[in-house]
């Protein structure tokens, strides 16, 4: 990673050859699921593509400062893109999983998990806020913009010398809650259309009740969501290369060619996942 890191401009002009070719490998995945199932299973991977989407563009609103954010000498949260991610969408995924088990409305399962996942990262930039100010004594300011681009505050007079900033700036704040809020509800999305597939197929894959195999459906649901939140984020990670501070960061320019990357990993993992049950069940 350090090699990468070291040249932070490199990468970050898209190739178009490049972008054109994932698309080409998201249709034929999406071809190969409309042979195998031209309806129930289709849309599903569709709605699993959607979701990788969702998650690898929040990804990019979460300000990270890894081990500089540490020490206070750049803003964002300290740890890496991954993990900070994986946080606030896992959050979020739980609390959809459990609006799902409610039985309630697929829309109002996926608020929730967008819910629960701005709320984990509303909380997490409010307690790096309190640790940045009151336990090192110093204020929230930016190295990437002169001002605030949602409140207009001038930076460079809280900015320390020898750091890109620290601590939290409200823009960072209002992307962090923003990138939780698009990861939760992706994840939730790509866990509530693998656990309808689940659900309609595995009772008669496993000549089992329905209320037998939902224990089934629900756990390889969750295992699978989980899993391509973490492909979906680590993918990001790398577009990113280090650290970034949000929307007002220039890394997140960057987002289309991670948005082609999610689609592809999404279709890739999503078919994996469908075909799984669908060629030896009731659809």
């Amino acid at each position: 990673m350090s090699a990468v890191a070291a040249k932070p401009t490199a990468g970050s002009a898209m190739n178009p050859t490049a972008m054109g070719v994932g698309v080409i490998l998201v249709l034929i995945l999406l071809g190969i699921c409309w042979l195998v199932s031209p309806t129930v299973g289709l849309m599903a991977l569709i709605g699993v593509i959607i979701g990788g989407v969702m998650i690898g563009f929040g990804v990019h609103f979460v300000p990270v400062g890894g081990a500089p954010a540490a020490m206070g000498q750049a803003p964002g949260i300290a740890t890496g893109v991954a993990m900070l991610a994986a946080g606030g969408g896992l959050a979020g995924l739980f609390g959809g999983a459990w609006a799902a088990a409610a039985g309630q409305d697929p829309i109002v399962v996926v608020i929730t998990g967008g819910v629960g996942g701005g709320l984990m990262m509303a909380i997490t930039c409010m307690m790096v806020n309190f640790v940045y100010v009151f336990g090192m004594g110093i204020p929230a300011a930016s190295g990437k913009v002169a001002r605030d681009p949602i409140t207009g505050d001038t930076q460079a007079e809280y900015k320390s010398q020898g750091t890109e900033g620290h601590g939290l700036p409200f823009v960072s704040f209002v992307g962090g809650v923003t990138g939780g809020i698009f990861a939760g509800a992706g994840g939730t999305l790509i866990y509530l259309e693998l656990l309808n597939i689940y659900e309609g197929a595995l009772p008669t894959l496993m000549q089992l009740k329905p209320e037998q195999v939902m224990p089934i459906a629900v756990s390889m649901a969750g295992i699978f969501a989980v899993g391509m939140f973490l492909v979906n984020a680590v993918l990001t990670a790398y577009n990113i290369t280090g650290t970034i501070e949000g929307p007002h960061d220039p890394k997140f320019k960057r987002w289309p060619r991670a948005i082609v990357a999610s689609a592809v990993a999404s279709a890739l993992c999503g078919l994996a996942a469908i075909l799984i049950v669908l060629p030896l069940g009731p659809f």
